[in-house]
């Protein structure tokens, strides 16, 4: 008992010795720091983006920038309607999410589902690569190839426009949804499977009717984070959307998004 209790002794000396509590003392310091520059890092970022904007605003009218169907802040007579902008941004994000989405949905049940071992590592590096390819790429992609590729099925189409560049960004986001919600699909219980097997259901009817739902939270929350990537996308959409700013829903012609029109200006 006397050996124990020197044991015990010895170890909350040495756990609690100067140089570990000089150690535990410099790790605190160290993340708080880190979490410091972070929180100060958005606060700058807020606080330009007010002082900027109350300059802007005290020169320009909210109405007139929230309503206004025109945007020419360069050209005489200037107008500073949002509306094209947004129009714009809108027409390529939501393009780009109706062809990340489905295949993002379907890559991620054939690796969760149907795949395992070194076959899925495998096959899920090979999709992250596309997450790599710099953006630039994607804009020449859309631009060489896609859009020429669009010209065969719509005759009418300007060589800037809002289709191709909504395909090159809907690639670029599919590695994001299929990540995520694999994740998601994995994280379902095995019993719920076994359960639908012992029913009598086929695999294509598990993965579709039970695994699916069941993750359903995780695959919107993938759809939102690849969303937010795609309404942020910068140089594939210059290059392959063009720069004009214009209110249409039509995706075949050229328009110019919040992204691209910071890449003008700067």
């Amino acid at each position: 008992m006397a050996e124990k209790k020197l044991t015990h002794t010895s170890l909350k000396r040495s756990w609690t010795s100067p140089s570990s509590s000089l150690a535990e003392r410099s790790v605190e310091v160290c993340l708080a720091l880190a979490s410091l520059v972070s929180i100060v890092t958005t606060l700058s970022i807020v606080t330009i983006l007010l002082m900027e904007g109350g300059t802007f605003f005290s020169q320009v009218s909210l109405w007139d920038f929230l309503t206004g169907l025109q945007w020419s802040p360069l050209i005489e007579p200037k107008a500073f309607g949002i509306l094209p902008l947004v129009c714009g941004t809108l027409l390529v994000g939501v393009g780009a999410m109706l062809v990340a989405a489905p295949m993002g949905a379907v890559t991620a049940l054939f690796l969760s589902e149907y795949t395992s071992g070194v076959t899925r590592t495998v096959l899920k590096a090979s999709l992250e690569v596309l997450a790599g390819i710099p953006t630039v790429v994607y804009g020449f992609f859309a631009v060489t190839f896609v859009t020429p590729l669009l010209k065969g099925i719509f005759v009418n189409i300007e060589i800037f426009n809002a289709l191709s560049a909504a395909i090159v960004v809907g690639m670029m986001t599919i590695p994001t949804i299929s990540s995520i919600s694999q994740d998601a699909f994995q994280a379902v219980p095995q019993d719920l499977r076994e359960a639908a097997y012992g029913l009598g259901a086929r695999k294509f009817q598990v993965a579709l009717t039970v695994v699916f739902p069941a993750a359903l939270s995780g695959f919107v929350a993938s759809i939102m984070l690849a969303f937010a990537r795609a309404v942020g996308e910068t140089m594939a959409v210059t290059l392959a959307a063009g720069a004009t700013p214009r209110l249409t829903l039509n995706p075949l012609e050229s328009i110019q998004t919040m992204t691209s029109y910071i890449v003008q200006v700067s």
